[in-house]
């Protein structure tokens, strides 16, 4: 990796997904100066990905009103497991990536450092540093999507654990005595399984306006869809957030209760979409079951940085990894 540049210039946080890549130049007084977006395209494989990835960075500079060579570092928070310290990706299911140095890639690539976290945790550290979560020691992230993620603070850091996975709430078990494929939160709570529970009823002959909002593509339906049926108070999509949202919350007063966590951020795709009524929903049932008493204060909050939360972490990585050397 090449010798860090004073930590006081740009750096380009990169929000890295299976489906598109959001890219972000981040001044040193933590502002947003120029973005760009791309579609990841992951079939096209990695060489595809790191080029398209670069030709991002390069506009999201260009918007900004810099070049390339004005950047100090790169942070990158990519899905699956990684390594932070080695800068691998050990395993990420919707990239078909298996052990890629992603970091050292680009960092060749630019010629400057690069930093690389799991996504939701860059996205948990945004908030921690710059959004729902300032001022807290103690935190947990749980981004409610196409899937779950989570990030844990833990005394004003990122916490890793043992084996360097800690964080993932989304395949903790809430129902084991389930069959195989229901029992995690994340096959009980994500936007995938909400939809997958919504069809199932309404094919069993329940009521819902979602069929006439989705225009009968009950399967393709999105989470602007779900809030808007919620919005309007429709039985069976109200039933069912209810019903997700006292299991996710049984399973934060658990992450509550065994850490003593102050407070906890819910962002993701789900969350941004149903808004606040669904973020008291979740924090009435995590106060509910949180044990001792004094844990029922934690509080419950919704994501403050939105879909910038990866930018903005990512960025925030790469400036505290590099003021720490």
């Amino acid at each position: 990796m090449p010798p860090a540049k004073s930590s006081k210039g740009p750096v380009v946080g990169v929000d890295l997904g299976g489906t598109n890549m959001q890219i972000g130049v981040v001044s040193p007084e933590r502002e947003l100066l120029g973005e760009s977006k791309r579609k990841t395209k992951s079939d096209e494989g990695l060489d595809a990905i790191v080029t398209r990835l670069i030709s991002g960075v390069e506009e999201a500079c260009a918007a900004a009103g810099i070049t390339l060579r004005d950047l100090v570092a790169l942070g990158i928070g990519a899905p699956g497991a990684v390594d932070p310290i080695e800068g691998v990706v050990l395993e990420a299911v919707n990239l078909r990536w298996d052990n890629i140095p992603i970091a050292e890639i680009l960092s060749k690539r630019l010629g400057i450092p690069v930093f690389l976290d799991n996504d939701v945790n860059v996205a948990v550290y945004g908030e921690y540093r710059l959004g729902a979560g300032v001022g807290s020691k103690h935190l947990l992230g749980v981004w409610v999507g196409t899937g779950i993620g989570g990030g844990l603070i833990l005394n004003n850091s990122l916490h890793y654990g043992h084996f360097m996975t800690a964080g993932e709430i989304g395949h903790t078990l809430i129902l084991p005595g389930n069959p195989p494929g229901s029992r995690s939160l994340e096959h009980n709570c994500s936007r995938t399984a909400v939809v997958d529970r919504l069809v199932r009823l309404i094919r069993s002959n329940r009521k819902s306006i979602l069929v006439k909002l989705a225009e009968g593509d009950i399967e393709g339906i999105k989470s602007k869809t779900i809030a808007e049926a919620f919005r309007r108070k429709d039985e069976l999509t109200v039933e069912v957030i209810e019903e997700t949202a006292h299991l996710l919350g049984v399973a934060i007063s658990n992450g509550v209760t065994l850490l003593s966590l102050e407070r906890v951020v819910l962002g993701g795709g789900l969350t941004e979409a149903l808004g606040t009524p669904w973020v008291e929903m979740v924090k009435r049932y995590t106060r509910r079951y949180a044990f001792p008493d004094r844990c029922k204060k934690v509080e419950v909050v919704e994501s403050q940085l939105m879909d910038h939360a990866g930018v903005f972490g990512a960025a925030m990585v790469a400036i505290d990894r590099m003021n720490a050397k």
